[in-house]
């Protein structure tokens, strides 16, 4: 059991970070359900649907978000993305690791990827929104700087929080 765990937390060799592309859409839509699948007894159908996205939503967020996704040995294996508001503020959606990958270092380096790209968008501040179920996400986003903002949503009915990140150095002028 022990050296399972230990090839588990070691990171993939030849993992590559790039921007989605349209044929990557069925992939990503793979990423999230199997990514998302285990706690879908703990959402209600529309939340669900709503994290999973279907071919419709991705084509929607991948004209109106900036796509990241992981690939290993030419399978995606993990996907984020992240938008600018109007103000400026950064917005995380959609951070997925497919089961094998998770705690392999590869929802980090997604992390690292994203966050890279809204510095350099000039965004001071990062926000991204969560659900109860996934404790072990909230917990990441933690360990990685992020604080909870005390904001709640409903989510089709979920408690949805809010987490945020300050980035001290944006990439402004001063």
């Amino acid at each position: 059991m022990r050296q399972k765990q230990a090839r588990k937390r070691q990171k993939p060799s030849g993992l590559k970070l790039r921007q989605a592309q349209p044929e990557d859409g069925k992939a990503i839509l793979s990423c999230l359900l199997a990514a998302f699948a285990p706690y879908r007894d703990q959402y209600t159908p529309l939340a669900f649907a709503d994290t999973v996205l279907d071919r419709s939503m991705l084509e929607r967020r991948m004209q109106s978000m900036h796509i990241l996704v992981a690939e290993l040995d030419g399978d995606i294996v993990g996907t984020v993305a992240g938008s600018v508001s109007g103000d400026g503020e950064g917005h995380l959606r959609g951070m997925a690791v497919v089961p094998r990958c998770q705690g392999t270092g590869v929802a980090g380096q997604l992390l690292g990827g994203i966050e890279a790209w809204l510095k350099a968008q000039l965004c001071p501040r990062i926000t991204l929104d969560t659900t109860l179920p996934l404790r072990a996400a909230m917990k990441f986003y933690v360990k990685h700087g992020y604080s909870p903002s005390g904001r709640t949503s409903n989510f089709f009915g979920m408690p949805l929080f809010e987490y945020h990140k300050e980035l001290a150095e944006s990439g402004q002028a001063t």
